[in-house]
């Protein structure tokens, strides 16, 4: 048994994310009808697919096959020439297999994506935010990073300055910010600043951050200081009030006769010892009137009202608060947003975070009535999902995420014992995604908010409940 094969053109290219055609054709010169399969072999094997899988042949005839390569748009398909293969494996006689290998030529693309881990970086003196650089294309990227701003406050230490990155790998480049003056007192100034990834041949790629410069001293030591001076300024003028009083008591003293100063009379003319100066005798000074009887005509002293109780500002309170004003199903919460703290709890479909400030939210807290509980969780950039969901009874704070940590929330998934709750994410560099309800009892029985695949920060959310 024996079987011609002939790949036309034996050699093609194709780009990466496109597709090429390249036929197979085969004779059975043997004496028998034979079936055969198609199996295509080697490191594109994946790539390649044949229409169709399976021909039969009479002796003395050919047959076509088309073969299909479609490599994709990732560093999966090195560029450059790849030789491939396709083992024709005959069902008659399957010992007699032949292997026909031709070559596929795979064009080279360029293409990265770079991101400042963190984007907000704070500090008194420097700031070391970390740059990363990930090589999507299929060839070696080769780069430079360089660093500025547009008032030149910042000067720039880039380490590495030249990066090489494999297909498919990321690196990082470590920089170091410092501001060229400093602040002594006041508020902290935000400082915004770019990176710059550059290759031969293709403009530059920008990346913006944010560095936040401190004060050098401290706010509340300039307050203390401030305190100390009015104190020893207070010390000062009450001593040398003290000192005057002191200064007049003495002079009246000076100005008494001192009779050891007079000359003695002379010893021939007798005197009469000198009389006794009369005294006066001291005024008396009056007495103070009695002090009235606590049982007396007086009115009794009035009792000081007791302060009221502060009530905290969580999404408990709110939501216990609203409930109170309209019984049935609520659902208040608030969010930690980085640079700014926790905010304000907000109710019943209202917007938590901010738009259009590139504020990531590091945590949230939430709570809800008219349900008997409610579970979350949220998806941390760099973290992934925390290992348990936390769960809370109704009207009970349920806090979610790491504040203060500059850890960014990428999306928040939401469900309840009762009702439905709804809700809807605006995420970095994109609008809002939409009103999103879950389905209890269903195959969808919570709701997500945000995303976990696309490395963006959420930056604001709603929160409804049906009625």
């Amino acid at each position: 048994m024996s079987l011609w094969t002939s790949l036309e053109p034996a050699s093609t290219t194709v780009d990466a994310g496109g597709t090429a055609d390249v036929r197979l054709r085969l004779r059975n010169t043997g004496d028998v009808v034979d079936e055969y399969r198609f199996i295509p072999v080697g490191d594109i094997a994946p790539y390649v697919t044949v229409e169709p899988p399976t021909i039969r042949l009479y002796p003395g005839t050919t047959g076509t096959v088309q073969l299909t390569f479609a490599p994709p748009r990732t560093p999966d398909a090195t560029a450059g020439p790849n030789p491939y293969a396709v083992q024709i494996v005959p069902t008659e006689h399957p010992e007699a297999t032949t292997v026909p290998e031709g070559n596929l030529t795979i064009t080279p693309f360029t293409e990265m994506r770079a991101e400042l881990v963190p984007h907000t970086v704070k500090g008194r003196f420097r700031g070391r935010p970390k740059l990363a650089i990930d090589n999507l294309g299929n060839t070696t990227l080769t780069a430079s990073v360089t660093g500025n701003d547009n008032g030149d406050q910042l000067s720039y230490d880039v380490h590495p300055a030249n990066v090489q990155i494999e297909p498919g790998r990321a690196a990082f480049v470590n920089a170091t910010l410092r501001p060229r003056q400093l602040i002594w007192f006041g508020h902290k100034q935000q400082r915004p600043y770019r990176l710059a990834v550059r290759r031969s041949g293709s403009a530059p790629l920008d990346v913006d951050g944010t560095y936040v410069q401190r004060g050098f001293l401290p706010r509340w030591l300039a307050t203390v200081l401030t305190l100390l001076l009015s104190l020893a300024l207070v010390f000062v003028a009450l001593w040398f009030t003290k000192s005057a009083k002191v200064t007049s008591l003495a002079t009246a003293q000076v100005e008494q006769p001192v009779v050891a100063t007079l000359p003695a009379p002379p010893p021939a003319l007798p005197t009469a010892p000198p009389s006794p100066a009369p005294t006066t005798p001291p005024a008396e000074s009056p007495s103070p009137p009695p002090a009235k009887a606590q049982g007396g005509g007086g009115a009794p002293a009035k009792p000081k009202p007791k302060p009221k109780p502060k009530v905290p500002d969580t999404a408990a309170a709110a939501v216990t608060a609203a409930d109170k004003k309209s019984p049935g199903r609520h659902v208040c919460y608030r969010a930690y947003v980085a640079d700014l703290g926790w905010q304000h709890s907000v109710c019943d479909g209202a917007l938590a975070g901010t738009e259009h400030q590139a504020r990531a939210i590091e945590a949230i807290n939430v709570a809800v009535s008219g349900s008997r509980s409610t579970s979350a969780n949220v998806y941390i950039g760099d973290l992934g999902w925390p290992p348990a969901w936390k769960s809370a009874a109704e009207k009970t704070d349920l806090t979610i995420g790491n504040p203060g940590s500059g850890q960014r929330v990428e999306q928040l998934v939401m469900s309840l014992s009762d009702g439905v709750v709804c809700g809807n994410g605006y995420l970095q560099d994109t609008e809002w995604q939409g009103k999103r309800c879950d389905t209890p009892g269903g195959a969808r029985s919570w709701i997500s908010v945000g995303t976990t695949d696309k490395s963006l920060r959420l930056e604001a959310f709603e929160l409804t409940m049906d009625k």
